[in-house]
Parts: structure tokens; C-alpha cells; sequence
């Protein structure tokens, strides 16, 4: 497929199912995964310093492009969860399904640098898209900037911020911070609804309105 990357990152490699499941320990439970939701997995690209001019950032020495053929248009990401755990270098999902496409790739935190011990905090995507829209745009002087503008770009308003100094890490903790407030005012909202006590009702209104506020000003 066509992503608008350099030739010499094109690797291109079908990788049978079983390769995940060899020399590693699997649960039943990944294994059903890998059987309910992927027909095919393609190692489509590898962004390196070996395959373009850019050098190896301090947290990023590779970024894999995977391409997965699924089942269905659904995906547990408890897949993309394990295949992320067993290789130790940054991954860019592309799945497909009846010929739509999607982006999705995890924002991969290193908990230990020596051993190369990293685990994903949370996955962004984008819409379907048709073959044609996925783009991927390598942006910055090494791997790691490249990484953290792969995540910014599928994330999309999501992560957007009109601080240009924000970390992509202080990005995805007030993204989270967004996620939580929204919860609670939505649980607050049926609260609100079902309660028959006027007092409980303008209660629970001064609470609602406060965390809207607080959504406001994130």
C-alpha cells in the first residue's frame, strides 16, 4: 500500500500468525485474539536510521509499520496491546478492512531505557479512510520527534494544543484529564435526570456546572 514513505523503508513481509505465538509465552486468551480478529499481518515499512536520514532518537531507535487485514471493523486493543509488548520498538498499525483503512498507534512510554522495557499508556486512531488518505509524514531531526508528530498526526484535535511548548507527554495527561472530567459529568447528567428531590437536583447542578467550568478552562 501507499503510505508516502521512501522506497528503502518498503519491507514488505507477511508475518505468519505463529510468529507471535513462538518463543513467547501466550495466554489462550491472546491467542483467541489473534484468531478472531487478524486474517493477515504485513511488515509493511521500517523507519530506521538504516532506512532514512534521520538519526536514532534517545527512546526511539525504530518505528515498525504493521499492517493488519481483520475480520471485522472492530479491534480489541488488547491485541494491539500484545503485539506491542513483544516487540521492543515503536509500532504504526495500519487495519484494514474491505478495503478501508485506519491508523492507530499507541503512545508507547519507556519505563526502562538499558533494557528497552516500554509499555503503551493509550492508542490513538484515525476515521476509515480510503487507501489514498493515509499519509504518513515524517516530521523532525531524529526518531523520537518523529514519533511524537506520528502520534500528534493520528491523534488529530485530540491532542492538539495552542501551546506550542506543551509536551506530547503534558499533551496526553490533560487528553486523559478531558476523558475523566467528561465521564463524570455524563454520569452526573443521568444522576440528574433520575433524581426526584429538588434539594439533591440543584446539588448535583452546582457540581455539574463546576466541572463543565473545569472542562472549559483545560
Amino acid at each position: 500500500m501507499m503510505l508516502g514513505l521512501p522506497k528503502a523503508t518498503e519491507f514488505n513481509r507477511r508475518i505468519p500468525k505463529a510468529k507471535f505465538y513462538e518463543n513467547i509465552t501466550i495466554t489462550s486468551s491472546s491467542k483467541r485474539l489473534f484468531v478472531e480478529y487478524v486474517k493477515n499481518i504485513y511488515w509493511r515499512n521500517k523507519i530506521a536510521s538504516t532506512t532514512v536520514n534521520l538519526s536514532e532518537g534517545q527512546y526511539v531507535t525504530e518505528i515498525e509499520i504493521f499492517e493488519i487485514n481483520l475480520n471485522s471493523p472492530q479491534v480489541d486493543i488488547d491485541l494491539l496491546k500484545f503485539i506491542d509488548s513483544v516487540i521492543p520498538y515503536h509500532i504504526l498499525y495500519i487495519l484494514e478492512f474491505n478495503g478501508k483503512y485506519q491508523a492507530w498507534i499507541g503512545y508507547k512510554v519507556t519505563t526502562n531505557i538499558e533494557k528497552k522495557i516500554s509499555k503503551v499508556d493509550r492508542y490513538y486512531h484515525t476515521s476509515w479512510l480510503e487507501e489514498t488518505e493515509i499519509i504518513v509524514k515524517l516530521e523532525g531531526l531524529n526518531l523520537d520527534d518523529v514519533y511524537e508528530n506520528l502520534v500528534r498526526q493520528i491523534a488529530g484535535d485530540k491532542l492538539q494544543s495552542d501551546n506550542s511548548t506543551e509536551s506530547l507527554k503534558q499533551s496526553v495527561e490533560r487528553d486523559k484529564e478531558i476523558e475523566t472530567l467528561q465521564k463524570q459529568i455524563s454520569i452526573l447528567q443521568n444522576k440528574i435526570r433520575k433524581e426526584k428531590q429538588l434539594n439533591k437536583q440543584i446539588e448535583m447542578n452546582t457540581e455539574l456546572k463546576k466541572l463543565k467550568s473545569i472542562l472549559e478552562q483545560i
